[in-house]
Parts: C-alpha cells; sequence; structure tokens
C-alpha cells in the first residue's frame, strides 16, 4: 500500500529584529508569530490527489483527495498525515526511527467483489524505520505491527538511488513486502463461512512475501517556499495474495501528485 512522505528540509528561522526602544518598535502581529512559529517547527502543509486499487487486489481504481501536513518538533519529534516519527538515532548514515500510526482496515462496501468477506476494522500501528545512506543509494526496512484490525505484522525492505538537479530532485527503486499469517488471512484468506456468502472459493492464504514495488518520486521546488511531488508505484501482487481469490488483478499501480507549502 502506498505509503507517502514529503522531503523534510531545514528552514532558516527569521532573523530577529534589532530591539531600539529609541524607534519603539510596535508588537508582532499573532500572524506573524504564526508564521515564524510554522518556520521553527519546519512546516509543511498543501494538498494533492492519489489513484490507487480501491482495495490491495483490486481490478478498479478509485481518486482520493490528500492532505499535506509535516512538522518537526525539535530534532527527535516529527508529526505528519500518517502519524508520529520518533528520530532515535542517527549516525554516520545510519537512522533508526520509531512510528506511532493508523491502519484504516478495508470496508466490505468499498467494492461488490468483496461483499460478504466483512469489514476489516482500523487498528493502531507500531513501526520501526531502519534506513542506511550509501550516497547515492539508501537502504530501507520498515517493520509494522497493527495492533486491533488484522492484528498482523509486515516488513518492507527497499532500496532507493536519488539524484539532485538544482531544484528538482528524482529517485527510483525496488522494495519487496512480507506478511505474517494474520495480516495474510485477513486481507487475502477466504473462509467458509466468507465462501458461503460471497461465492468465492475457499482459500487458506499463509505468510509470505506478498507484493513487490518500483516506485519513482519526483520533486521540483518552485521558489523558496512552494514544492510539487509526483510519485508513481508499481506493484505486483505474489504468492498467496496474488493466488487469492480476493485479487482480482496482480498488476497493482498508484500515482500521486501533491502540492506544498513550507514555511
Amino acid at each position: 500500500m502506498l505509503v507517502f512522505v514529503l522531503l523534510s528540509a531545514a528552514v532558516p528561522l527569521r532573523a530577529a529584529q534589532a530591539d531600539d526602544p529609541q524607534q519603539g518598535a510596535s508588537e508582532p502581529s499573532w500572524l506573524d508569530s504564526a508564521v515564524e512559529q510554522a518556520q521553527a517547527w519546519n512546516m509543511i502543509v498543501g494538498a494533492g490527489f492519489l489513484v490507487e486499487p480501491k482495495f490491495e487486489g483490486a481490478d478498479d481504481v478509485e481518486i482520493m483527495p490528500v492532505p499535506v501536513f509535516m512538522a518537526d518538533f525539535g530534532p527527535y519529534v516529527s508529526v505528519d498525515t500518517e502519524g508520529l516519527t520518533i528520530n532515535a538515532f542517527d549516525y554516520e548514515g545510519l537512522s533508526v526511527k520509531g512510528r506511532v500510526g493508523y491502519d484504516f482496515g478495508r470496508d466490505s462496501d468499498d467494492d461488490k467483489h468483496l461483499h460478504g468477506l466483512g469489514d476489516i476494522g482500523a487498528g493502531a500501528v507500531l513501526g520501526l524505520d531502519v534506513a542506511y545512506d550509501w550516497d547515492p543509494v539508501q537502504f530501507t526496512v520498515a517493520l509494522d505491527k497493527t495492533l486491533g484490525g488484522a492484528n498482523g505484522f509486515t516488513a518492507e525492505f527497499g532500496a532507493a538511488y536519488s539524484v539532485e538537479l538544482d531544484e528538482f530532485q528524482f529517485s527510483i527503486g525496488p522494495s519487496f513486502t512480507w506478511a505474517d499469517g494474520n495480516a495474510m488471512e485477513s486481507y487475502f484468506g477466504v473462509s467458509d463461512r466468507q465462501s458461503r456468502r460471497s461465492g468465492l472459493s475457499r482459500f487458506d492464504a499463509d505468510a509470505g512475501i506478498k507484493r513487490v514495488d518500483l516506485e519513482l518520486t519526483g520533486l521540483y521546488m518552485i521558489d523558496d517556499h512552494w514544492l510539487v511531488r509526483g510519485e508513481v508505484t508499481l506493484g505486483y501482487l505474489t504468492g498467496d495474495a496474488a493466488d487469492s481469490p480476493v485479487s482480482q488483478r496482480n498488476f497493482q499501480p498508484s500515482t500521486m501528485f501533491l502540492v506544498g507549502y513550507k514555511f
């Protein structure tokens, strides 16, 4: 599933104005104070859209609006629309981060193909991200445990090659995702009861590599504040995820376009 992250860039604080009691300078307005605080938090706000399959394995796609928000609260804590991140370790190219996020699950009303399978509830996600930068390549491992809902565990292993040309940044890289039995059975398994209600064949989905992806990302800084970001992901289901009667198509492309303002 597509997970998006905007590039975080340091934003210098405004230079403090000299305090000259002879001039009797007025106090800054609430708007000036808010902008200055947003700069201190390296805040990015914006919006865009996402085109992706209605569910993992779906044949049809849907277009959804995507809000953009990101802020750094000091060197160790950052917040975005996907949750909260703790920057635990960063030394000589190796970084370790902890995450607290959410998983919306899956609604059987999302598509008629899912009718009779029941809903997969939402849950909290505890994540651990490990990355190693070997310029210009970055190797990543993302571990996610869902509490509630599917109650599953996934591990994504990836690499990305990045280049910078003036205001333009581009990256491309492959990844693959392994999922445990709970995650696979929740999203791709079909029990006897679900089979009777949905008409799909009974199917047991075991732990294994569920998908491989190739992701291409481009970011362009229009000026010191405005930016645009595009992302294309070419995904392909594998193993039991591909063989499951829940899956209508193994090729799972998605694309996203965002416009943001950096304070």
